[in-house]
């Protein structure tokens, strides 16, 4: 998994007001916990460009005046009208503990059922799996070439080395649904046989 350099300044003052002047002035508060302490901080919002505004997954190398943690970000909070980011949650990553962190879903091959004229329907974009840091990849690629028409992939049906997936594993995250096209082919093909 690749990462993205931040850094940042303690925060000396904690409160209301103080957030908002900082907000003003281009800086975001956040919070860095899940290690040995809890420190609050504010970095420039042009820095979570490529931490937050990019469909990657990534984990941030945080950097406190001199003391840089490896963290993921845990949770972003918006302005409800301007989507402005507001603050930002970084849960610490600790050699040998394992983090929990969503993946994105990537198809990969041709499926049989939609060169027929099905249609591939892919129910999740992203899945959540735990393991330690170095074993997680940047993504999660979903092999679709035994697809027929009226297949589907399960959870239970992706394996990763080394990582646990925790999603539900009866959940459907891709099916090839038939489509008219595919549905009067197949008649075509039946009456043929007959």
């Amino acid at each position: 998994m690749k990462s993205v350099s931040i850094s940042g300044s303690l925060r000396e003052n904690v409160g209301k007001k103080d957030a908002k002047a900082q907000r003003s002035q281009g800086m975001i508060p956040c919070v860095i916990y899940g290690g040995k302490d809890q420190k609050m901080f504010v970095v420039d919002e042009r820095q979570f460009k490529n931490l937050l505004y990019t469909p990657e997954v990534k984990y941030a190398e945080v950097n406190i005046n001199g003391d840089v943690r490896k963290a993921i970000v845990q949770e972003t909070q918006f302005h409800a009208i301007t989507d402005r980011l507001l603050h930002v949650d970084f849960l610490e990553v600790v050699d040998g503990k394992p983090i929990t962190i969503d993946l994105p879903l990537k198809v990969a091959g041709t499926s049989p059922g939609v060169l027929k004229g099905g249609l591939l329907k892919k129910r999740v974009r992203k899945l959540k799996v735990r393991g330690l840091l170095e074993n997680i990849p940047e993504e999660i690629t979903a092999d679709i070439s035994n697809l027929d028409i009226n297949d589907m992939t399960k959870v239970s049906d992706i394996h990763i080395p080394n990582l646990d997936i925790v999603d539900n594993p009866n959940k459907v995250i891709l099916q090839v649904v038939p489509t008219r096209g595919s549905a009067a082919a197949t008649t075509e093909e039946t009456e043929e046989e007959a």
